[in-house]
């Protein structure tokens, strides 16, 4: 995985990964929310999801302690981090605001 992870982040286009566990109720209230926030934005974002408990040693290298948290990746530089539940507007302006 992170080999694949490095050439996922690596890229021109944004990258925001969705740090979730399956246990992890407000993780399940955000998948909907990224679903309207992809069909929103279209092929200007790829959104992916990693579950922390069978990816420990990706969620240990970015310090994930508390799920949901969302990271936005460009050309392997995180430019924002977030943990909670955030409105599909809020990702949104976001997002926008890196493009």
């Amino acid at each position: 995985m992170k080999g694949n992870f490095n050439a996922l982040i690596d890229s021109d286009q944004l990258v925001l990964i969705d740090f979730s566990a399956e246990w992890c109720g407000p993780c399940k209230m955000l998948a909907p929310i990224l679903k309207d926030v992809k069909h929103e934005l279209g092929d200007s974002i790829k959104i992916v999801k990693i579950d922390v408990d069978k990816n420990q040693p990706l969620a240990n290298r970015f310090q994930v302690r508390g799920v949901p948290t969302m990271m936005l990746f460009k050309k392997g530089e995180q430019l924002w981090r977030q943990s909670g539940v955030l409105q599909k507007s809020q990702i949104v302006q976001v997002v926008k605001s890196f493009m």
